[in-house]
């Protein structure tokens, strides 16, 4: 068997872009038969050092989270107006799909790797424990990846 680009064939997140995550959390809490989540607010532009097609932005998102299977996690995301991907995404398709992520060792090699595969790099950012990537897979991938990488 042929090895994973990323170390991993285990998707660990399936993310979504939401207009108002307070209802579509309580959508999702009551269809899933569970709590409505905290929702939380990404860090500010000097602590997420957030990047968007290589250039700092002040973008920031209500997240919500769902563990929905042993080692798998719905993410509601509400980005505000600043540029991003998922702004750009919301504006461009609406609600709906947005990513799948992978738990990842080596974030820089990956992202080098899938660049020479033709999924390029999008966004990224900090988070309190690690870092995340979003890369365009869409020519061949047919949509968003985002790496993670937790200290």
């Amino acid at each position: 068997m042929k090895d994973s680009i990323l170390g991993t064939r285990t998707v660990t997140q399936i993310g979504l872009i939401v207009n108002d995550i307070e209802s579509a959390a309580h959508v999702y809490a009551d269809f899933l038969g569970v709590g409505k989540p905290s929702i939380i607010i990404t860090d500010e532009l000097d602590k997420a050092q957030t990047r968007f097609k290589g250039k700092p932005t002040k973008a920031r998102a209500k997240l919500a989270f769902f563990d929905i299977g042993p080692s798998l996690q719905l993410e509601l995301i509400q980005p505000d107006d600043e540029q991003s991907t998922w702004r750009e995404d919301l504006n461009r398709r609406g609600e709906g799909f947005h990513h799948i992520a992978f738990q990842i060792k080596g974030m820089k090699d990956k992202i080098e790797a899938l660049g020479r595969k033709g999924v390029p790099l999008v966004q990224t950012g900090e988070y309190t424990g690690g870092r995340y990537a979003y890369l365009d897979g869409s020519r061949d991938l047919k949509l968003t990846v985002e790496l993670l990488e937790n200290d």
